[in-house]
């Protein structure tokens, strides 16, 4: 029971790596708001009573409000996992896409700070958790705005880990590869093939694996590792 009596905010808790996140988290002692574009039932339903769903747009000041409203007391943790990632290459990429994958995949981690970082600070004890991608580190045409919002997350972490170390709070980044989600279940079996084929681990992420390493960085165990960047991919990513 790491979590016991601790309230988390999940976002995208509707299915995949968010809802894998959310229930067990829930396993560990902590009551989980779980938002969502649409109504998370299923992952509320798979936890139970110490589940809140919240629907709220990540993107927008008033749904954080929202999830601030529906939370049954203080905020001691937040994962943000929310994340809007369209193909577009740049000879096609708007305007208006580059905005909306930055302001899902970015301004929810600057607005849930904003939100909660008050409560937070009055009992000296936080944990933010911002979900990116190892995509920062390979070769994938038409994904340059996503690829910008998943390093813009690790550089806001580093610096709200800064800005809020001596009131008890921790800020980090978690990188998974491609997970096994609805998102990637089009993928065939050559292209899932062609994926893992440069990684150590010759397979997909499952949620789990990812749920794992954010469990360890919300909890007291990582109360001295902040503004980190934790890959979690299987070996894919190589920094060099």
């Amino acid at each position: 029971m790491t979590h016991k009596g601790r309230i988390a905010v999940v976002t995208g808790a509707g299915g995949g790596i968010g809802a894998q996140i959310a229930v067990e988290l829930a396993r560990r002692g902590a009551t989980v708001v779980c938002a969502g574009l649409t109504m998370p039932s299923d992952t509320v339903a798979a936890i139970g009573t110490a589940a809140v769903g919240v629907v709220a747009d990540v993107s927008d000041p008033a749904g954080w409000a929202a999830i601030a409203a529906a939370s049954p007391g203080t905020v001691d943790i937040v994962v943000n996992n929310a994340a809007y990632y369209p193909n577009a290459p740049i000879d096609t990429l708007d305007l208006e896409t580059w905005r909306r994958t930055l302001a899902v995949n970015m301004d929810a981690h600057f607005l849930s700070a904003k939100q909660f970082l008050p409560g937070m600070r009055q009992q000296k004890w936080g944990r933010f958790v911002g979900i990116s991608s190892n995509s920062i580190g390979l070769a994938i045409p038409g994904m340059s705005h996503y690829i910008a919002s998943k390093m813009g997350i690790i550089g806001f972490m580093r610096g709200l880990a800064n800005d809020v170390a001596a009131d008890g709070i921790t800020c980090n980044a978690v990188l998974p590869g491609l997970t096994n989600t609805p998102a990637t279940a089009p993928m065939d079996d050559a292209q899932r093939r062609a994926t893992w084929a440069g990684q150590a681990i010759q397979r997909f992420a499952e949620p789990a694996d990812v749920v794992g390493p954010v469990l360890f960085l919300t909890s007291d165990d990582a109360a001295f590792m902040t503004g980190q960047a934790l890959v979690v991919d299987g070996g894919q990513y190589r920094v060099g």
